[in-house]
């Protein structure tokens, strides 16, 4: 198919055939001037070259025709030959050179609005329509690009705002309770220890955003290097859910896993066990309270199948394809409680991906369900 893309896209038909059109009709028309001139210069070039040779050598005048037949009326096809091929090669160089550099103005004035950004479609002379699909090409990549940047840097400035807004609000609620503690030192225990536990909550609440401005730093620069060893599937899951049991009761579900004893692969634990977190974090922030998140893992040719299904409201389709994107968040309105920097599923995907390994996800009215395939 892209060989096939590829062969139309470099389609020199109808350039080949105008050039070969255009040196025809020269060829033609010279052939055509040299007979004309031979013609009604018939016997006057003759008498010329014969008074010539009898100024200039002094020969007699039968001498000089006699020259004049031997040398070039018995040689006019030839001369003629080379009159015409002279003639040819003078003029095809000096139109083909017109020729091309008007062609290469057109390419450069079609780049000049490729760089100028303009919105116009390049339009170039119908035999180019070649090089006109390829520069469109570009110029449409190129605003696909610019446009996908733009997209980013909004959303990563959103992300600082958020995270600002987010990184003052347990800040200041620190600040408030220390402040209430250091002016009330003969203040009762029990409320004491009330407003040095949600101090505490909000100090771990902060160390996490501060975290997360880490987390966008080193998610740019950082190489994913994969340190394999056996894993067993059913204790990694299994624990990953036990880890999350009190975030889960708060908010009544409960997380079933079901994978086959003995179940393994080879792979990075640490980094999975990272990608399966964030997969069951978003799962546990979306879905319905008072009710089941499921985990299953099984063998299927030389891969591992591992979904985590959740019921909750279902993910709109056009976020599905934007979903593992670079600091991007279901809840555009974010919420500091449950809000991340939307690096969570990107950073899944890209360690999955070093394992060679895909992500998905889909999303229906009932439940929706990320999978993840590696090789077993």
């Amino acid at each position: 198919m892209k060989s096939n893309r590829d062969k139309r896209s470099n389609d020199y038909t109808k350039l080949k055939r105008k050039v070969f059109f255009q040196m025809l009709l020269i060829t033609v028309a010279a052939a055509v001037t040299v007979y004309l001139l031979r013609y009604i210069l018939r016997g006057k070039i003759g008498d010329r070259i014969v008074r010539y040779l009898v100024n200039a050598f002094h020969f007699r005048n039968s001498d000089a025709q006699e020259v004049y037949q031997l040398v070039i009326r018995n040689n006019m096809e030839m001369i003629i030959f080379v009159v015409i091929l002279i003639f040819l090669l003078v003029i095809l160089f000096r139109f083909s050179v017109s020729w091309f550099t008007t062609y290469f103005d057109e390419i450069s004035s079609g780049m000049d609005k490729l760089v100028e950004e303009s919105d116009e479609e390049i339009v170039l002379s119908p035999e180019l329509d070649f090089m006109e699909n390829k520069i469109n090409q570009i110029k449409n990549n190129l605003e696909k690009q610019k446009k996908a940047a733009l997209d980013a840097e909004r959303r990563k400035n959103d992300l600082v705002v958020y995270l600002a807004h987010d990184i003052k609000t347990p800040l200041t609620s620190v600040i408030g309770y220390l402040s209430l503690l250091d002016e009330a030192p003969d203040m009762p225990l029990n409320q004491k220890s009330k407003y040095v536990g949600i101090t505490l909550e909000k100090a771990y609440r902060l160390e996490e955003l501060i975290n997360e401005f880490f987390e966008i730093t080193r998610f740019n620069l950082q190489t994913i290097i994969l340190n394999k060893e056996k894993i067993n599937l059913l204790f990694m899951l299994q624990q990953m859910a036990d880890e999350f049991y009190p975030m889960l009761t708060s908010q009544e579900k409960q997380v079933y896993v079901n994978v086959p004893d003995g179940l393994t692969m080879w792979g990075d634990a640490d980094k999975l066990a990272r990608v399966f977190n964030n997969i069951l974090k978003n799962a546990i922030a979306y879905s319905y309270e008072d009710s089941v998140i499921d985990i299953t893992a099984k063998q299927q040719d030389k891969n591992i199948i591992i979904t985590f299904t959740n019921q909750g409201n279902p993910i709109p389709q056009g976020k599905l394809e934007t979903i593992f994107e670079k600091f991007y968040r279901l809840d555009s309105a974010r919420s500091t409680n449950t809000g991340g920097a939307g690096l969570g599923l990107a950073i899944a995907q890209e360690i999955v991906m070093a394992h060679d390994g895909t992500i998905s996800v889909e999303s229906s009215t009932k439940n929706t369900t990320f999978t993840v395939k590696l090789p077993s």
